[in-house]
């Protein structure tokens, strides 16, 4: 177990598995997060999450300074139903960089635990069905942990 501590990404959760979204300003992690929430995802955090090691696996919760709050460009913070943790399933990157393919994820090691890694190109109008894609293709299996 780690002690937890503050990650500059959102975070939301699909089918019980947490993907965090990571990338430079301005680049759309707001914008996919939403997206995703449209289609059913849950909301753990926006801009920052807290992250903590337990029993090998990450858990991300949302950050007390911004628990609950979502930026909406154009709109300011908008309040949101809150999952109070979910299991860090995958990493996606947001980035002008990304591959035009991967044949398998890269890894990102936080607290301790190691990740899976997926850069995709943010300028896409399907960006939330690649972000779904990757989670099935890359992420991590299991349910969440019991509370």
């Amino acid at each position: 177990m780690s002690p937890p501590f503050a990650h500059q990404a959102g975070c939301v959760v699909i089918e019980g598995r947490g993907v965090l979204i990571e990338g430079a300003p301005g680049m759309g992690k707001s914008s996919l997060a939403l997206a995703l929430i449209d289609r059913g995802a849950g909301f753990v955090g926006d801009d920052s999450v807290m992250l903590e090691a337990v029993a090998g696996r990450l858990m991300a919760r949302p950050h007390p300074n911004t628990r609950g709050l979502m930026e909406i460009r154009g709109l300011g913070l908008v309040p949101m139903v809150v999952v109070e943790q979910a299991p860090v399933a995958l990493v996606l990157c947001l980035s002008q960089d990304a591959p035009r393919y991967v044949e398998k994820a890269a890894i990102r090691r936080l607290g301790g635990v190691d990740v899976p890694l997926v850069t995709l190109w943010p300028d896409s109008p399907v960006l939330h069905l690649r972000a779904e894609w990757a989670l099935r293709q890359y992420g991590l299996s299991g349910a969440s942990l019991e509370k």
